[in-house]
Formats: structure tokens, sequence, C-alpha cells
């Protein structure tokens, strides 16, 4: 049996390390996770229905790309809140500003010509009609 042990100064004095951590001010941040895009995707009568989910972003603040069967969404959003005590001095500030994007490929292509795009109550709906397939053609050798 080996006396060595593994020097963790967190763990020298636990009592120390709990009341360190209970003194330590409360902080809620708004993680980046809550900004993940959630999408779904339906495909009917030769159109792509997506909805995709944007709580608390701006209409403006949305930007969605299309290049073949690849689409692409990006948003913006920027959180500011302020708390003011009775003498209206600050007493807290929170800023956030963040951005997330979210990509994927549907199985053909999208007529971008005839694709819409609506946003309400943080959900973004896409209507993407798929792009008319030509049949191939057949090279007549010489």
């Amino acid at each position: 049996m080996s006396n060595l042990r593994l020097f963790e100064p967190t763990l020298a004095d636990p009592f120390e390390s709990m009341f360190r951590r209970f003194m330590a001010p409360v902080r809620i941040d708004r993680n980046l996770e809550n900004l993940d895009i959630r999408v779904d995707v339906v495909e009917k009568d030769g159109v792509f229905k997506v909805r995709a989910d944007l709580p608390g972003v701006k209409k403006e603040d949305i930007n969605v790309r299309i290049d073949g069967n690849l689409v692409q969404i990006d948003a913006q959003t920027m959180d500011e809140k302020e708390f003011k005590g009775d003498g209206g001095k600050v007493v807290r500030s929170e800023r956030y500003c963040g951005s997330v994007s979210r990509a994927f490929t549907l199985s053909q292509d999208v007529d971008e010509a005839k694709a819409t795009a609506k946003y309400e109550n943080g959900i973004l709906t896409l209507e993407l009609p798929k792009k008319a397939t030509s049949a191939s053609k057949r090279l007549t050798i010489s």
C-alpha cells in the first residue's frame, strides 16, 4: 500500500471549499444551449415544410439561405435587461448577445423562386418546393 496522495487544493479543506461555494454570488447565465435552432422537416406533395424554433429573435435578425438542397438558417439575438433599486441606482445590468447557425441538406434541390418564409411567435416556417428534376438524357456515341 502506497502513502502517495494526489494533491488537490480544492479538497484540502472540504469545509472551506463548501463555504466558498455557498458564499459565491449566484449567477444565472443564459447559455448558448438556449439558442439552439430546433428543426422539424416534413416532406409532402413536392414541398419540404420546415419549422424552426427561434424564441426571442427578431424577424429582421434571421437570415435564410438556400443553395440547391442545402438550407442554412442564421439568427442573431441581443437581450438587454436592467434592474434598478429604489433609489434609481443601477444594481445589476445584464447583457447578452449571440448568434447561432443551423445548416442541413434535403433529399432534393429546392426551387428558390417559389420558396416562402414566415416568422410568428418565435417559430420560423419555411415552405420549400422541390425543383423539377430533369430527365436524364442518353447520348449517342458517334
